[in-house]
């Protein structure tokens, strides 16, 4: 047998006729390949199965974790910590390391599985015709040329073209994103048929839903749509966090700042003859102090306590990182189906000779009412009781429970009709005993309509359902309230006008008749029908979804629907949900296709909705967003969703519709699969940044005043203002346990009434560092001033540093009240709605008071017992930053716009 042309036209194959794919696979259609050329071409062109890629170093993974600059910061202050003696403060910053690196490395090697997890959609085994006979075969042996026997329930082997189709439907979501089963066919199609349209070839990963064929293999392993992905995926990065990126940015200044002000400080001390050993520990220590160690615990915590509220609000994160990237999303590009719709064919309108009714209730539960034009509940009687007796009476479909939510069995139109009629009383299960079934005459796609012959009343009746033009052309009568009455050409035409009305508010329109039979036997069955009505069906929006995308639209988010359903539906439900305005536009995958990367990067930032697009259009889509410097949120259920979700700033899975694919690409699951908890994520994602930013602020705006104390000092030619250990004791006492308490502050209920956070924006702006500069000087100068005082009374250094040491302790305390916000006063707030960290400043305060008074930690720490007095007026005295900067946020008021997050000293 002559071999088979190489894989290069495999995207042209739907434009094969059945002898031409024959001929260019060298197989015959009929018997299939011989036993020893399908092994012969499996030793030629490897197994059908999905490139794995190379193996994980789980060593690499882990020292990739220590590439950040702030870790290597961290470490050095572990060291010095160490040296001096405070092996406490040193393990504790080398275990805040390793818990980051631990978080990194198991979040790089989930998400490194999601190539891996590709292999799990490959069919075990497969059913092939080999030299006649039909053999079962491990699916990775299938071959290009080989003959597909496909049933329902199989999972496809390979890329296959059609030969034969006996009513197959396939369900291709995972692949296509098709909300419904589709019906194939084994004719020719155009060259530049979309992959969700090739109706005469089945793919690799999709599954048989009913029906049978036949199919000859064209694709295997990698050469497939899936295998596609693959690649795609293997290609897609979402690169490090806006958080990331901007914390590194911090250390390096941190490093640059702290090497200068140690240098200066010791040439001062050295040239004032200052003992070696005391000018080394003094320096040293200022470079501790200079760096914020709490920082990473403050971080780490803050995402973890966000993690755990997300979860009560039905989206797991995957990743901590990824919770700050969510606040910063601009963009949310999202599915249609099952995210910003309910996942369930809806019965939402009904038409009959006598009205029209609108239905209310979404999914598969009969909650609802059905009401007439003035709004008001219709009783099921005369045409609309007859109506929905036909849709339940024409019908394979079953309704259930399943784990106390509904479900159901067979084609999810055919439930939605179930429903419809239930929610009027009229239950499938009374149907079958008073009108027990005859006979079916299957729907087809070349018939496109369906009847059940049931016993009603001891004569025989006929149900019919189908596509109305057929459906319409077979009636001869109407039902009405007098009965059944003939219909003329004008009757017939509004019908056909109100079709087209439904169906330009992309609904899938049904029609429904019936016929008295003459006997059970009748054998053309679906003639002189007297026509009953019509059905509107929707996938309907999500109540939820559309207050969810109003939400974005005042946060400043883009909301964008990529689906693969029809461009008509996709428009209709954006419209519907405020996603596609005046002057937004619809692109559908045919024109994507056509378009360059450039010309997309020009036009991406007007279109609004994407239709029957592939994998590859997604990806291409999140590049595009990305390449105008936006960070973009990616939903998706599906194999074709999973390289988007990778390349994407943030890639978010269904939980429930979700592939396992779709699940290891991704940084988030949603639970409920609701787009509403998408925007509820980026909610504590905002608010999970302010508290990182306000406590970055606070800690930075502590380190800046004991850096300024001891600066000032040094340049006025006093002795080091504060002893190492007492610097460290600062760091831990103000900066550990108040960092921590600020990151779990309350959201702010505003905080998505304020556009995103630039991507480009710095952590440390001109506005938080100018604040920081002001509280550091504020605190500096009134311990600075304490410190003079005390000089210039006693002449003795011990004294003043103890009064300098324990102000700035209480100055910083103190001042954590006011770092809550950046504009509202410290009794807008509330002095306990944060109970944490008031208990932290109250126990802090006892700690500071109880090591003046031990003499243990006296000896320690270099400290005297103080007086009531000198300690009332230390603490007032400490207060002072507080005081002045709850009088800038006063004055500041009304002068000038809020920033986009709330970045403060104080």
């Amino acid at each position: 047998m002559q071999r088979a042309e190489e894989p290069a036209m495999a995207e042209e194959w739907h434009a094969a006729s059945i002898e031409e794919a024959a001929r260019r696979l060298a197989t015959d259609p009929r018997q299939g390949l011989a036993v020893a050329e399908a092994a012969s071409r499996l030793a030629a062109e490897g197994a059908n199965e999905l490139r794995r890629g190379a193996e994980i170093s789980l060593l690499a993974l882990f020292a990739g974790q220590f590439r950040s600059l702030v870790i290597w910061v961290l470490i050095g202050a572990a060291l010095v910590s160490a040296a001096l003696g405070e092996l406490v403060d040193g393990v504790a910053i080398l275990a805040i390391v390793i818990l980051n690196a631990a978080i990194g490395f198991f979040q790089e090697f989930r998400a490194e599985r999601a190539v891996a997890a590709l292999s799990l959609l490959a069919a075990p085994r497969a059913r092939v015709v080999r030299g006649g006979a039909s053999a079962l075969v491990p699916a990775r042996e299938v071959v290009r040329g080989d003959l597909l026997v496909l049933d329902a329930g199989d999972l496809v082997a390979a890329d296959a073209r059609l030969l034969e189709a006996s009513e197959l439907r396939v369900d291709e979501a995972p692949l296509t994103g098709e909300s419904e089963p589709v019906e194939k066919h084994t004719g020719l199609l155009q060259v530049d048929t979309p992959l969700a349209d090739r109706r005469n070839q089945v793919f690799l990963g999709t599954s048989i839903a009913a029906g049978s064929g036949r199919a000859l293999v064209v694709a295997t392993g990698m050469q497939t749509e899936v295998g596609q992905i693959a690649r795609l995926l293997e290609s897609a990065s979402s690169g490090e966090t806006p958080l990331q990126r901007q914390l590194d940015q911090v250390a390096r200044r941190l490093l640059w700042v702290c090497l200068a002000i140690v240098l200066l400080v010791f040439g001062l001390g050295w040239l004032r003859e200052t003992p070696p050993l005391e000018l080394f520990l003094g320096a040293v220590s200022l470079a501790v102090a200079a760096v914020p160690e709490g920082l990473p615990a403050v971080v780490t915590v803050a995402l973890a306590l966000g993690v755990q509220r997300m979860a009560r609000r039905h989206a797991l994160m995957r990743s901590l990182p990824s919770v700050e990237t969510l606040g910063s999303t601009q963009v949310i590009c999202t599915d249609k189906t099952g995210t910003l719709t309910v996942g369930a064919m809806t019965v939402r309108r009904l038409l009959t000779p006598e009205g029209e009714y609108r239905v209310t209730g979404e999914g598969y539960a009969p909650d609802g009412t059905i009401l007439s034009d003035s709004g008001e509940p219709a009783p099921a009687t005369g045409a609309l009781r007859e109506l929905l007796r036909a849709a339940a009476g024409c019908n394979d479909a079953e309704l259930s429970v399943r784990e106390g939510k509904p479900g159901i069995a067979g084609d999810p139109t055919e439930a939605a009709l179930l429903v419809v009629a239930a929610k009027a009383g009229l239950r499938r299960e009374a149907l079958e005993d008073e009108e027990p079934r005859l006979r079916t005459l299957p729907f087809d796609s070349d018939r496109k309509r369906m009847s059940v012959v049931r016993r009603r009343d001891g004569e025989a009746w006929a149900y019919v359902k189908g596509a109305p033009e057929v459906v319409l052309e077979r009636c001869t009568h109407v039902r009405t309230a007098l009965g059944s009455e003939p219909m003329d050409d004008a009757t017939r035409a509004r019908f056909r006008s109100a079709v087209a009305g439904l169906a330009a508010e992309a609904l899938r329109v049904l029609a429904l008749a019936e016929r008295h039979l003459p006997s059970e036997g009748e054998a053309d069955v679906e003639r002189d029908l007297v026509f009953l009505g019509l059905a509107g069906l929707q996938d309907p929006p999500r109540p939820e979804a559309r207050e969810a995308v109003a939400k974005c639209r005042r946060a400043g988010i883009l909301s964008v629907m990529i689906t693969g359903d029809h461009p008509a539906t996709a428009r209709a439900i954006a419209a519907e949900l405020g996603i596609l305005a005046a002057g937004d536009e619809v692109l559908v995958g045919a024109e994507l296709e056509r378009m360059s990367d450039a010309e997309l990067l020009e036009r991406v930032e007007r279109v609004r909705v994407y239709a029957r697009v592939t994998a590859e259009h997604k990806l291409r889509i999140v590049r595009a967003w990305k390449g105008r410097g936006f960070v973009v949120a990616m939903t998706g259920d599906g194999v074709n969703d999973a390289p988007a979700l990778r390349e994407a700033s943030i890639g978010v899975a269904m939980g429930i519709t979700g592939t396992e694919v779709a699940k290891e690409a991704s940084d988030m699951v949603i639970t409920d699969d609701d787009f509403a908890s998408i925007v509820a994520a980026v909610e504590e994602g905002r608010g999970i940044f302010d508290n990182v930013t306000k406590t970055l602020a606070y800690l930075l705006a502590g380190n800046a005043g004991e850096l300024m104390l001891v600066l000032v000092a040094t340049l006025a030619g006093y002795p080091l203002p504060l002893l190492p250990i007492q610097l460290l004791w600062i760091n831990l006492a103000t900066d550990g346990l108040p960092a921590l308490a600020l990151a779990t502050d309350a959201i702010d209920p505003a905080v998505l009434d304020r556009p995103p956070r630039r991507p480009d924006a710095q952590l440390a702006d001109r506005g938080l560092l100018a604040g920081i500069v002001l509280t550091g000087c504020l605190t500096a100068a009134v311990a600075f001033g304490v410190f003079a005082y005390e000089m210039a009374s006693h002449g003795e250094i011990a004294p003043a540093r103890n009064a300098a040491f324990s102000t700035l302790v209480f100055a910083e305390l103190l001042r954590a009240f006011g770092a809550r916000s950046e504009t509202k006063l410290l009794h807008e707030v509330g002095l306990f709605s944060n109970l944490r960290l008031f208990a932290i400043v109250a126990v802090s305060f006892g700690l500071q008071l109880w090591i003046h008074h031990s003499i243990a930690l006296g000896a320690v720490f270099g400290t005297r017992p103080i007086s009531l007095r000198q300690c009332l007026a230390w603490i007032a005295l400490g207060a002072i930053p507080l005081l002045a900067l709850e009088v800038r946020k006063w004055a500041r008021r009304g002068a000038a716009v809020p920033r986009q997050s709330p970045q403060n000293g104080g």
